[in-house]
């Protein structure tokens, strides 16, 4: 059962550059997941990067015009939902801190951050969905991203929705909330640290058993699916508002 009355609430979906370029399937699924919820669906054609990149490279001015473009952008929407926790991370946690306190553009960034949410908590919190749709996928196991989990303290709301699903069974990984070395600008800066997570990441996925590794970050899916590719494991990568929406690319 969906939110209490929402008939008429506007909802922009932010893409993501990642989710535009690699997995527009992604973008997809949670379109569909957010208008099945009952709400108005947006995608503002306006959008780009949200700046996460830059802020993390240390170009502040470059994350500030980046900023302001999307404050602008995503202007007028009583929510705006993201399927990707680094993403949503940056709008909701680091978005306010590049203005001074007190200043109109902290007041903008401040009121946009607190109707930005990730997809899945968006779903299980928000608008309370209650899934009772089916799935053929089997025996999965779940990777928590460093940005969903430890910034915006992502864990229950993606394993109570892939849970409701019948059809659906999840394995939990030993070490489920490790980093698998992707970290944005981190896999670039420090290859080999990164390589090694990831084949400790590989590692304990396959361990699980599961046929498919779910997460909520395009970034973390392509990382692993890579290193899995390159080790010849069959084990498939999917985005969970793939495995939601039942839109999953054989």
């Amino acid at each position: 059962m969906a939110e209490a009355s929402t008939k008429g609430k506007r909802v922009a979906l932010f893409a993501t550059c990642l989710v535009d370029l690699m997995r527009p399937n992604v973008g997809f699924a949670a379109a569909r997941l957010i208008e099945d919820a009952g709400y108005q669906l947006e995608v503002p054609e306006g959008q780009t990067c949200c700046g996460q990149p830059a802020y993390n490279g240390g170009d502040r001015a470059a994350a500030v015009a980046a900023a302001l473009y999307t404050i602008d952008v995503l202007s007028g929407f009583d929510y705006v939902v993201l399927p990707s926790g680094s993403c949503a991370a940056m709008i909701s946690r680091h978005y306010p801190t590049l203005f001074e306190k007190g200043s109109a553009n902290h007041d903008r960034a401040v009121a946009l951050a607190a109707r930005t949410f990730e997809l899945t908590v968006f779903l299980a919190d928000i608008a309370k969905t209650e899934l009772s749709s089916s799935s053929t996928i089997g025996a999965i196991t779940y990777h928590d991203s460093c940005s969903g989990l430890r910034e915006l303290g992502i864990h229950d709301q993606p394993r109570k929705l892939l849970s409701a699903m019948e059809g659906v069974t999840i394995s939990e990984m030993k070490n489920p909330d490790t980093c698998c070395g992707f970290g944005g600008t981190f896999c670039i800066k420090y290859p080999e640290i990164s390589s090694r997570l990831a084949e400790r990441k590989a590692s304990d996925i396959v361990q699980t058993g599961a046929s498919t590794l779910v997460a909520g970050d395009v970034g973390c899916m392509l990382n692993i699916e890579g290193k899995l590719h390159r080790q010849g494991s069959d084990i498939k990568v999917r985005h969970v508002a793939e495995i939601l929406a039942d839109m999953v690319d054989d």
